[in-house]
């Protein structure tokens, strides 16, 4: 364990309640973006309905100009997100409750605010976790409640590629599955919509050399979003309530996957997402408005 690591997180402590307010609007051309990528019917969605659920996760993207971003393509840290002394950042998982509509076309309002800074060690070294709790607002009342986890990793070493797997428990047998493989243009319409600069979606040499990946990586938050979807036409009334999601390693393109799920007694459902070799990249849970809160 580094000393060094620890000493900064301690310090980095003085961030924890610190908050960030960012307006958007759920701008109907963006939301008929989204559902042409999910291969959905983009005139089905008008002003005024209600925002289906997780679709949020495409607005507030971070607006940084072109000067403000790190090498990896990320806004600089030290703004609204602490200076973690560590260089690969990712997403690592959320869990969402939903709360309200949001209707396509308000004016939605995300207050951030920095809750948690914890130092790990796991197989592939020293990580910062950061938790980010959201609520984003439509309309004067709270529509989608969040909390974000970002970890932070140590720079790659050249050809070190993703950590040893540990031992993974047999899966249940699922109730209902489908293909997942993401191909170019999904990265590329998912990272636009989202204006999601990170390299290692779109520039392979980068990703290779410098995140140590044998390829591009596809974005966590389409994975999630799959799941999300899958999750809806198995629920009463396709709605969300309730979604946690946590990623577990990386997915690559131009693997063949496979997304799954299994209902549990309660009426819960439990999701993967599956790589090339039937190991989870990403589990979730969901449930209906009623485990909203």
């Amino acid at each position: 364990m580094s000393s060094s690591i620890v000493s900064e997180v301690a310090r980095l402590q003085d961030w924890i309640g610190r908050s960030e307010v960012v307006e958007d609007e759920a701008s109907l051309p963006i939301v008929r973006r989204l559902a042409a990528l999910l291969d959905q019917d983009p005139g089905a969605y008008r002003r005024g309905d209600a925002l289906p659920e997780n679709w949020h996760a495409i607005f507030f993207s971070p607006t940084a100009r072109q000067s403000q971003l790190g090498p990896d393509g990320h806004p600089r840290k030290g703004d609204f997100l602490p200076p973690v002394p560590l260089p690969r950042r990712m997403f690592a998982g959320r869990r969402l409750h939903f709360l309200a509509p949001l209707p396509i076309g308000a004016e939605i309002r995300r207050t951030s605010t920095v809750a948690a800074i914890t130092h790990k060690t796991g197989r592939s070294g020293e990580m910062v976790f950061v938790r980010v709790d959201h609520v984003v607002e439509a309309e004067g009342r709270a529509a989608v409640r969040e909390e974000h986890d970002i970890v932070y990793r140590p720079e790659a070493a050249p050809g070190a590629g993703a950590p040893p797997a540990a031992a993974e428990a047999a899966l249940p047998e699922p109730h209902a599955r489908e293909d997942y493989a993401p191909d170019p243009t999904n990265l590329f319409r998912y990272s636009a919509l989202t204006f999601n600069a990170h390299r290692i979606h779109y520039d392979l040499p980068y990703t290779q050399e410098q995140e140590g990946y044998p390829a591009l990586v596809v974005n966590g938050g389409l994975t999630a979003m799959r799941l999300a979807e899958l999750a809806k036409r198995h629920l009463p009334g396709g709605r969300l309530g309730r979604l946690f999601v946590r990623n577990v390693r990386p997915f690559f393109l131009g693997q063949r996957g496979e997304l799954r799920l299994r209902r549990e007694e309660g009426g819960g459902l439990s999701l993967w997402a599956l790589d090339a070799k039937g190991r989870p990249v990403a589990q979730a849970e969901a449930a209906g408005p009623e485990a909203a809160s």
